[in-house]
């Protein structure tokens, strides 16, 4: 799996399906958002934190488990209409929030030990979400199988990951307001709409990997 064709044949795929990709996720993905900034706006900055990663348990799994069958279907030649994708979608949620929680905490356990160790996790995990969505694995059968399927290609999970993801996390940090400056929300919310439907892009790539990764035999 070469991260480099990888990357390029997940971004013309994104653009070439950027218009049906916004009208599937983005209209959850700026909810999300306002609903993040009115928690804040709100709460500490302790307590919305928490409550953040709660919201983000509620909306994400609805958005990316739409966009996991889309890109399933645009895969086989379909086009299924929006309606039926968060439909099917609404399905799954419990069992993808679940799979979302027990990610999220592992990640964070691994983390508050070293940085390292939570982005080992993260990567480990990668394919999770595509196997509860795609195969109907159960959260923890799909997190078992995920850590199966990354053996021996960690490096390639991980170039793809970071490609996508360090400038958006680099964005996202960048701006925040200065301690003690005075938060502009509207601004805030269009970053953070931005910055959650680019993100979208990662999901792609990770669906190309898993498709790359499913037709090869399984690391010993």
């Amino acid at each position: 799996m070469n991260a480099f064709h990888v990357l390029r044949d997940a971004w013309y795929f994104f653009s070439h399906n950027l218009s049906a990709i916004a009208r599937l996720c983005l209209p959850l993905v700026v909810l999300e958002a306002l609903v993040q900034q009115l928690v804040t706006a709100q709460l500490e900055t302790q307590s919305a934190a928490a409550y953040g990663i709660l919201l983000g348990l509620l909306f994400y799994p609805l958005y990316t488990a739409a966009l996991i069958l889309f890109l399933d279907a645009r895969s086989r030649g379909e086009a299924p209409a929006s309606r039926d994708l968060l439909a099917a979608s609404l399905r799954l949620w419990p069992s993808f929030a679940l799979l979302a929680g027990l990610s999220t905490l592992a990640i964070m356990l691994g983390a508050s030990l070293f940085v390292l160790p939570g982005l080992w996790i993260m990567i480990k995990l990668a394919f999770a979400e595509y196997l509860l969505v795609l195969r109907g694995l159960s959260p923890m059968k799909a997190l078992h199988e995920s850590f199966e399927l990354t053996s021996g290609y960690f490096w390639q999970v991980l170039t793809c990951v970071l490609c996508v993801m360090l400038p958006l996390w680099l964005l996202s940090w960048a701006s925040q307001p200065a301690e003690g400056a005075q938060a502009d929300v509207l601004l805030n919310l269009l970053l953070d709409s931005a910055n959650g439907f680019l993100q979208l892009f990662a999901t792609v790539v990770l669906f190309r990997l898993f498709m790359l990764r499913a037709t090869l035999p399984t690391e010993e």
